[in-house]
């Protein structure tokens, strides 16, 4: 699984830090790392702060936008450090590391990191399957992003050695799955698919939308839909919409 997860660093104004992931992931034996309108990039900080794992910067991708840099990835999540006015599924870096460890081989994972000030906003953090949280001193919750991945990344190694160790074959729903998961691209089309129909049948008012398109993004991010599960949805958004046409 190490060659499917992808580090994404979001608006990362100090190179350093940038540098400072790039070590951390390479000592982790992860190598993908995704920068998303870095404030400056390529820079001689993050070299310096890389302390050798130059290779992951020189093969660095940079992103104008969050979404492309999620578009072809099967699980994504978001870490937060506080609570949100809608809670969405939240785990600790162990439990996310046993998900990602238990997932199909061929899932490609994104882990996204936010700002150095202010983290991710909720739009973002709302692209994400589920939220990671690490449970830091609650009197002093103030973790560099580069020890955050830090952090993450140690877990997934120890949880990818145990399996390794114990030739483990757990898949995540206790069976191999016969689909490919549906890709980030795939699931935001099938929203914007989804909020166009809910218009046309004026259940969703879109000058007084509330929180219906967040909590309806929640319960299906929550399933973790396949290719097919999401055709299948599109085809009954279709279906709908030829009848009203009609």
């Amino acid at each position: 699984m190490s060659n499917n997860i992808r580090i994404v660093l979001v608006n990362t104004t100090h190179p350093g830090n940038i540098g400072a992931v790039a070590r951390a992931m390479k000592n982790m034996k992860l190598t993908e790392l995704h920068l998303v309108a870095p404030k400056f990039f390529p820079h001689e900080d993050a070299v310096a702060r890389s302390s050798g794992a130059t290779d992951l910067l020189d093969n660095a991708v940079v992103h104008e936008a969050l979404a492309d840099a999620l578009a072809d990835c099967q699980l994504v999540v978001g870490t937060s450090a506080r609570g949100r006015h809608i809670p969405w599924p939240l785990v600790n870096p162990r439990e996310l590391a046993g998900i990602v460890q238990t997932a199909p081989d061929s899932t490609r994972v994104a882990i996204v990191f936010g700002r150095e000030d202010r983290g991710l906003t909720n739009d973002e953090l709302q692209l994400c399957h589920q939220h990671v949280h690490i449970p830091a001193n609650p009197d002093f919750c103030s973790l560099n992003v580069a020890a955050a991945v830090q952090v993450i990344c140690y877990e997934l190694r120890m949880a990818a050695l145990y399996a390794e160790q114990a030739q483990a074959d757990q898949p995540q729903w206790g069976t191999p799955w016969d689909i490919e998961l549906a890709d980030h691209g795939e699931l935001e089309r099938m929203f914007a698919h989804l909020e166009e129909t809910l218009v046309e049948i004026a259940f969703l008012d879109p000058d007084n939308p509330r929180q219906l398109m967040p909590r309806l993004r929640r319960l299906l991010l929550r399933a973790v839909p396949d290719k097919v599960e999401v055709n299948v949805l599109r085809g009954i958004l279709k279906a709908v919409q030829k009848r009203i046409d009609s």
